[in-house]
């Protein structure tokens, strides 16, 4: 199958989608929600996504394995900051433990792909390694967090530790889970999909997708049983 190249969408088509993002607002404003909410997070969005596209050119053409470990450690801090959203008044407490949990899960998870699966050259060339991380880190974060919820809930109503912890690793790969199940049938997940918009072959995005699965399934239960371990004796 010929491989096309990837069709750039030109800036007033792109700001057609804005329209998608308005409709809900209208419907925010209607029911009496806060508009501004919605209005200040697209704004962030679109500001956040093209300050990180003008960084990654950037590091792209000066690539340098301090500079991509540099990024790697704010993405993994950023990460376990915003895990413990939904127990923020144990942040203080928890977040070395978050932090720990997604820098070892994750980071193996991330070393394991490069070295022994994609082996790019050289090691730390950043198109592989930060989008990677990216998606491992935001995938230990969110299974962290459900965890923690979970955790922290079932601690609150007088279960042990080990009933609070089976429950909250099972709820912290809900997600990821359901993703298998659904994939190819309900969605096509976003690399696929990239892939398959940019002209690849769709067996060859199978193969990346599946990849991208395993190494996300991985991340999300190695960190959650990480922090679950580490925090064991530590919440009352």
């Amino acid at each position: 199958m010929p491989e096309t190249a990837l069709y750039v969408i030109p800036l007033p088509q792109l700001a057609l989608t804005l329209i998608l993002v308005g409709l809900v607002a209208v419907i925010y404003f209607r029911w009496s929600l806060k508009t501004v909410s919605v209005l200040y997070a697209t704004a962030r969005m679109i500001i956040q996504l093209l300050l990180i596209g003008l960084f990654l050119n950037l590091l792209f053409d000066h690539a340098h394995p301090v500079s991509t470990a540099l990024v790697l450690v704010v993405m993994m801090i950023a990460a376990s900051w915003i895990a413990l959203r939904p127990v923020i008044e144990k942040r203080n407490e928890l977040w070395k433990h978050v932090f720990l949990a997604i820098s070892l899960g994750g980071g193996f998870v991330l070393v394991f792909i490069t070295t022994l699966v994609l082996r790019p050259s050289p090691w730390f060339e950043p198109r592989y390694i930060l989008p990677l991380g990216g998606m491992i880190f935001a995938n230990a974060m969110n299974s962290v967090s459900l965890a923690a919820e979970r955790f922290t809930s079932d601690k609150a109503q007088g279960k042990n530790y080990v009933e609070s912890r089976n429950s909250a690793f099972g709820a912290s790969l809900i997600p990821i889970t359901n993703t298998f199940f659904a994939v190819g049938i309900v969605a096509f997940p976003g690399i696929m999909t990239g892939q398959i918009l940019a002209g690849v072959s769709p067996l060859t995005a199978v193969r990346y997708q599946i990849m991208v699965l395993c190494m996300i399934f991985g991340a999300c239960g190695l960190s959650s049983a990480i922090f679950l371990r580490l925090i064991r004796g530590k919440l009352s």
